[in-house]
């Protein structure tokens, strides 16, 4: 039976107000009050899952995928409704793509090779109980991402989700342990607390079970994970430049770069936050931004609103504008606009504090270059070396080379919206982790495991 939107937002109101009232919480599966409670618990649930066969996890990933299109809504209108970022939609896409394309227990393979002195093997091995730390701009899609990979490996994970996303990520753990019980496995495999704090993010990060740790978000979180003395993937800020030169198909460059940009309010850390256009080409790509693919043309007046509203004048986001659409910003500076404004554009100088800040708001600032070499200078700038992802927009072949060279990211996407580097609308695998600080880049299954040799001398080589 379909279910109909008014069911779907009765649901979603039910289940956040008892998760408000604080009822049926600790009855959900993989929910503690208490850290080392919950940390115990994922190290007694990884006994079983380490001695799993590689089938015996695969059918709890396969149930945990279809548990997750079956949630897809509801998670989405849980994460709009609980953060007030982001739109329901395009997470709903979000969800779908973890569902299908998040990289199972196939990443996980062995190497062999044998000689005169035996056989040698290298297996990747699981780190065990694995401490993660996810944000409120991807709530369920960070911890549904990250356990599947991590489960493939044969660990358990214990998050410490960002608390103004609490309630979002704790439906997610309960749908990984519902499915695991479903599939025979144990509970526990993914846990959290009920209220999460930095106290409770620093008994992880120092807990002598906890062998690894896994970061989501921005620089502070990231800096603390890498000073805690254990093994730390950080996945960090980006401010990712998309580069347009004169060879480009402009209007198509035009269409992808603001798909990007929109796409789930400019959430992802990967999308498009600024635009660095050759001269030749810059007012004839701003016009079909604005005449075909709905930005609202900024004037120096409301941008200086916009800057003063936006941020603090320290430079600091105001977490209210963050994740929000382009019609609500504007409706902030006194702009009424029609619904199909999904961007707001301008053009300005790379220092611009609307161009130079990491957004994650559907404002998409124009930087005017002299040539190509000035445009690969000024987006090299632009990304402030955070090596995370970046954009390009040409047909010469050289010249991509030189710009994937010159910014050194973990992600370039050419000739398409960011979003294609996840697998939507590109080749590849998802992932909510972008370890670009610590240079896993796209994480997966392989990357939560460690690498075992094992070798037999003199033996088993018959060749």
């Amino acid at each position: 039976m379909e279910i109909t939107e008014s069911q779907i937002k009765s649901i979603v109101g039910e289940v956040m107000a008892k998760m408000q009232l604080g009822e049926s919480v600790t009855k959900m599966h993989g929910i503690f009050t208490d850290m080392n409670e919950a940390i115990e618990a994922a190290k007694e649930a990884q006994k079983q899952v380490r001695v799993m066969s590689m089938d015996q996890r695969e059918k709890i990933i396969s149930i945990i995928r279809r548990k997750i299109k079956e949630n897809a809504e509801t998670m989405a209108r849980m994460g709009v409704e609980e953060t007030g970022m982001g739109n329901v939609g395009d997470k709903i896409l979000k969800h779908v793509l973890v569902a299908e394309k998040t990289p199972g227990t196939e990443d996980i393979k062995t190497e062999a090779w044998s000689g005169d002195r035996g056989l040698t093997l290298v297996e990747m091995g699981p780190f065990g109980v694995i401490g993660a730390i996810t944000p409120c701009t991807n709530p369920s899609e960070t911890v549904l991402c990250n356990t599947m990979g991590m489960l493939a490996g044969g660990n358990t994970v214990v998050f410490n989700p960002h608390p103004q996303a609490i309630k979002t990520s704790i439906f997610a753990i309960n749908l990984l342990n519902e499915a695991s019980l479903e599939a025979g496995g144990p509970d526990n495999i993914a846990v959290t607390v009920e209220k999460p704090t930095m106290d409770s993010s620093a008994i992880m990060m120092k807990h002598k079970d906890i062998h690894l740790i896994v970061a989501t978000g921005g620089p502070g979180v990231v800096t603390a994970v890498l000073s805690s003395g254990k093994r730390g993937i950080g996945a960090g800020a980006g401010n990712p430049p998309a580069l347009v030169d004169e060879t480009a198909d402009i209007r198509k460059a035009a269409e992808d770069i603001v798909n990007g940009c929109t796409f789930d309010n400019n959430l992802p850390c990967i999308a498009e936050k600024e635009v660095v256009a050759v001269d030749s080409i810059c007012d004839e790509l701003m016009r079909y931004m604005v005449e075909e693919q709905g930005c609202y043309l900024a004037s120096p007046e409301v941008q200086d609103k916009l800057i003063h509203t936006v941020m603090d004048e320290k430079g600091r986001l105001n977490r209210k504008c963050v994740g929000r659409s382009a019609k609500v910003l504007l409706a902030m500076v006194g702009v009424d606009v029609s619904d199909n404004i999904r961007c707001i554009t301008f053009e300005g100088p790379k220092e611009h504090p609307l161009i130079t800040t990491e957004l994650m708001m559907p404002i998409l600032g124009v930087v005017r270059a002299k040539n190509f070499d000035d445009a690969v200078e000024q987006a090299v700038w632009l990304e402030h070396g955070n090596r995370h992802s970046a954009h390009i927009h040409s047909k010469n072949v050289d010249r991509i080379t030189k710009y994937a060279r010159e910014i050194d990211t973990a992600i370039l996407v050419k000739n398409g919206p960011s979003y294609a580097a996840l697998g939507f609308g590109g080749e590849g695998f998802p992932t909510f982790t972008i370890a670009s600080r610590t240079g896993e880049g796209l994480t997966s299954a392989a990357t939560f495991t460690k690498r075992r040799r094992c070798t037999m001398s003199d033996s088993l080589c018959i060749r």
